[in-house]
């Protein structure tokens, strides 16, 4: 059965944990939804406001969650495999979208999220995900990334991440290492999932700041040169890995566009049947 997309917020099971997550604007059966995907050291409560204004923007529900390890949400098991991602989009995700009762929307990830996002549209055939946004994803590891992982480490050790941290998830330790020990393991360096990109069928909005520091222009490249189905893209100057922080107005302005069209698209087809 369906959660209570009315109650706004509260707990569901997936992959046998149990997860947080909240929802805003019209619900499933009233409007399509965006399904936010966070990022590695991300939860429920870090989209902050942005969940909001993008339901507002776009018309759209919208929905959250903190995968598990994340946020209030139970922890996950440790350490985590080096194909987690992978896991997490074949394993756990669709038991999420059948629990929140998902028809047909937009998968909206960012980074390990997008990440996440794409590889569920390249090895689920689901016709009820009718196209993607991805910010910042990974499809490969770059050596840029990996020394702003082992900074990340540093930050956490001797800086004040681990008290920004402890903030927002219930346990920051776990968290963190669950993330931080998976993407500096030896063999995380060989980890390649563009092949994914060549099983996608519905169109994709691909965002990425110049400026990031995990990842260069080289992901969104892949995805454009690969894809099957059309990318768009959207390159932000003066922005770093987290586009909707740092230029939310420019990241809701292009989601709004892309949402749209895909309407419209959807409602050309329809009259053509």
């Amino acid at each position: 059965m369906a959660l209570d997309w009315a109650a706004g917020k509260g707990w569901l099971t997936a992959g046998g944990k149990r997860l947080e997550w909240a929802a805003w604007g019209p619900g499933p059966d009233a409007a399509p939804t965006l399904v936010l995907l966070h990022e590695g050291l991300g939860c429920l409560g870090l989209w902050r406001d942005f969940p909001d204004r993008l339901a507002a923007t776009t018309g759209f529900g919208v929905f959250a969650y903190s995968r598990a390890g994340y946020g209030q949400s139970d922890p996950a098991d440790l350490p985590r495999p080096i194909d987690y991602m992978t896991r997490e989009a074949v394993a756990v995700l669709p038991q999420v979208l059948d629990a929140m009762g998902f028809r047909r929307g937009v998968l909206m990830g960012h980074s390990d999220g997008a990440t996440i996002a794409a590889e569920y549209a390249g090895r689920v055939a689901d016709h009820r995900v009718r196209g993607l946004v991805l910010m910042a994803p990974h499809f490969f590891t770059e050596p840029m990334g990996l020394q702003s992982i082992v900074a990340a480490r540093e930050a956490y050790e001797t800086g004040g991440l681990r008290e920004k941290m402890a903030r927002w998830h219930r346990d920051a330790e776990h968290t963190f290492r669950g993330w931080n020990d998976a993407w500096l393991d030896p063999a995380f360096a060989a980890l390649n999932v563009a092949e994914v990109i060549d099983y996608l069928r519905v169109p994709a909005l691909a965002i990425q700041g110049r400026q990031d520091e995990y990842g260069t222009l080289a992901q969104i490249e892949e995805l454009a040169a690969r894809s099957y189905a059309p990318v768009d893209t959207l390159i932000l100057d003066d922005c770093r890995h987290a586009p909707h922080q740092e230029q939310p107005e420019a990241v809701l302005a292009a989601v709004a566009e892309f949402t749209t069209r895909l309407e419209r698209i959807e409602a050309a087809e329809v009259a053509t049947r």
